[in-house]
């Protein structure tokens, strides 16, 4: 059975292994206090052209995402999001665990707009009965999308443009920011994003590492204080340089981006296969997640060879499905898929 349903089915890419091996027997300091995080921060710090930002290094996706947010808001304030966000429908109430509510908004193909997040701030205010309701204190926005989408640069500025009017942060999870930023069209890159956001992420779980997301933090309100927050939620490792050297290892020679890269490749070839025969999606995704819509009969016949995640009936004789590749699939399995898509 090949793997085709998520992007974390190995462990993790050999160059990190063989530094983690090299470096097994060193004494250093906790907590992310050693040099390799030092080091990998201050490399973060310059691929975002900015040596302002404050860096630090966490286990997983929605322990970073929770911790965020809690950091952020204030008591009566909840997180703006896409109706599909990843905060609102796979994060067992994670974030609403610290006291702050989801405020999903329609979204299309994954995506919020500008225009929607300045009518929900203004349909809030202009209720006489705001002060009784939850306030927006901040937009969660993934990128790339949970389905596979990207923000443009000017879907993005624009976004930012708004949080700022109305003095409400914006946060990027970019727990597969390496397969969007390297989607063939994406016109954002890491100085970008350190200058619109408040803080995003750089996932490293779904991008090569056996674990860890590095926390990208540009707003001075949210630096303060934050590891006594990271701390008390769980979230400051011990052996923190198990992150600092993985983030190294992706970094450094922009590993990162190249298996990122390669996996969206590697996914644009499955969508080809699907469109040419004749099957809808049900998002226009140029990143590393296709969803096709298949016939029941070819669904069937792919499921005895493929392992794919379920997402749901289209009708009676269509189901959507996901085909995700990653930084370690290979290129034998996605001509094997292709070529078994084309007899069908």
């Amino acid at each position: 059975m090949i793997r085709f349903n998520c992007d974390y089915s190995e462990g993790a890419h050999p160059r990190i292994m063989e530094l983690l091996a090299q470096t097994n027997m060193e004494q250093t300091a906790g907590y992310g206090e050693d040099p390799y995080c030092i080091r990998a921060a201050e490399l973060i710090r310059r691929k975002c052209a900015c040596k302002e930002l404050g860096i630090q290094f966490t286990v997983g996706g929605t322990q970073v995402n929770s911790i965020v947010i809690a950091a952020a808001l204030r008591p009566h304030q909840g997180a703006v999001c896409a109706d599909t966000g990843h905060i609102n429908i796979h994060e067992s109430g994670a974030v609403e665990a610290t006291g702050h509510k989801v405020l999903a908004l329609p979204g299309r193909n994954g995506k919020i707009t500008a225009d929607q997040i300045q009518t929900a701030c203004d349909e809030h205010f202009k209720d006489a009965a705001h002060e009784h309701m939850v306030q927006p204190g901040m937009v969660y926005l993934s990128l790339s999308t949970e389905m596979g989408t990207i923000y443009s640069r000017r879907e993005l500025t624009e976004i930012s443009e708004v949080c700022r009017r109305n003095d409400v942060l914006l946060y990027v999870d970019g727990a597969r920011l390496g397969y969007g930023l390297c989607a063939e069209g994406c016109d954002l890159d890491l100085p970008v994003l350190a200058k619109l956001c408040d803080a995003f992420t750089i996932g490293g779980t779904k991008v090569g590492a056996l674990f860890g997301e590095a926390l990208v933090l540009r707003n001075d309100a949210l630096k303060k204080d934050f590891r006594y927050i990271l701390k008390q939620r769980g979230g400051m490792l011990a052996k923190g340089r198990l992150l600092g050297i993985q983030f190294l290892a992706l970094l450094e020679e922009d590993l990162y981006f190249d298996i990122a890269a390669r996996a969206d490749r590697q996914a644009m070839q499955i969508r080809r296969a699907c469109a040419e025969k004749g099957w809808n999606f049900l998002s226009d995704s140029p990143t590393n997640q296709q969803f096709p819509i298949l016939p029941d009969m070819a669904l069937n016949l792919l499921k005895k060879n493929y392992e794919v995640s379920d997402c749901g009936r289209i009708d009676k004789n269509h189901s959507a499905v996901r085909f995700c590749t990653s930084w370690a699939t290979r290129d034998e399995d996605v001509k094997r898929l292709v070529r078994n898509i084309q007899t069908l």
